[in-house]
C-alpha cells in the first residue's frame, strides 16, 4: 500500500462514518486534531531493545454510530525512536534508531458517559520509512549476541505494518486525553530476512503506548 492508497482508504472511512453517523437521531460529528506522545519498543528475541519516546500528530473524526457506539477515525503522524544495544570494543551503547511514517485508525468506541468517557478498540495501519539510524558514528557497531551483525545492516525493515490498539479516552465534549496501547500483529523485522544477514530468520512486534490530546471542533 502506498501513501496515495493510504489516502483513499482514509477518505473512505471518513465517508462511511459520516453516512452512518447521520443515520442516528442523536447523531454528532466532530472533527479534532491529535498530538502526544509515544514510548516505543519491538518485542523481539533476536535483538536487545530499549524503549524510547517519540510523538505523534495528526487529525481525527468522532461520529455517533448506533447505541452507545461511536466511530473513530484518525490520520496522523508518528516519529518513533528505539534502543537496540551494541558494541565496539569494550564500548558498549543503546543505539538510537527513528521510524517515521503515517498512520492510520478505524475504532470502534463504547461510551460509558457519552462525550465524555469511551474505550476504544480496533486496526491500525502503518507506512512506514525504514528505522533510520540517528548516528552514523554507531554503523559500525557490532549488535548484541552476534558476531557480524552491524547496525547499519537492520535499517531496512518492513514499510506496511498492521497494529491492533486499545485504550481509554476521557476529558470534555471539545477536549479529551487519549491513553492507547498498539501492538504489531505483522512481523516488522521480516524484511531483514531477505537481506543474506547473519540472523534470518528474524521477528519483532511493534509495542507503543500512545499518550494524546485531541481537541474537537
Amino acid at each position: 500500500m502506498n501513501f496515495k492508497q493510504l489516502i483513499f482508504v482514509s477518505l473512505c472511512l471518513f465517508f462511511f462514518q459520516q453516512t452512518f453517523a447521520q443515520r442516528n437521531y442523536n447523531s454528532y460529528n466532530f472533527l479534532g486534531i491529535q498530538g502526544g506522545i509515544t514510548f516505543f519498543d519491538i518485542q523481539t528475541d533476536d535483538l536487545v531493545t530499549k524503549q524510547k519516546e517519540g510523538f505523534t500528530a495528526g487529525f481525527t473524526t468522532r461520529g455517533a454510530f448506533r447505541n452507545d457506539f461511536d466511530l473513530v477515525y484518525g490520520l496522523s503522524f508518528q516519529s518513533s525512536t528505539v534502543g537496540v544495544e551494541g558494541s565496539l570494543g569494550i564500548d558498549k551503547q543503546d543505539i538510537g534508531y527513528t521510524i517515521q511514517g503515517a498512520q492510520i485508525n478505524f475504532l470502534g468506541s463504547y461510551n460509558i458517559i457519552v462525550k465524555h468517557l469511551s474505550i476504544e478498540f480496533g486496526p491500525v495501519f502503518d507506512i512506514n520509512g525504514k528505522m533510520k539510524l540517528d548516528n552514523d558514528k554507531y554503523e559500525n557497531y557490532i549488535l548484541t549476541g552476534y558476531e557480524e551483525l552491524k547496525a547499519k545492516d537492520i535499517q531496512e525493515i518492513s514499510r506496511f505494518n498492521v497494529r491492533l490498539a486499545a485504550g481509554l479516552t476521557a476529558g470534555l465534549e471539545h477536549f479529551r486525553i487519549s491513553a492507547q496501547y498498539q501492538y504489531g500483529v505483522t512481523n516488522m523485522l521480516g524484511k531483514l530476512n531477505d537481506r543474506g544477514l547473519e540472523n534470518k530468520d528474524f521477528e519483532g512486534h511493534s509495542s507503543t503506548i500512545v499518550i494524546a490530546g485531541v481537541i474537537y471542533f
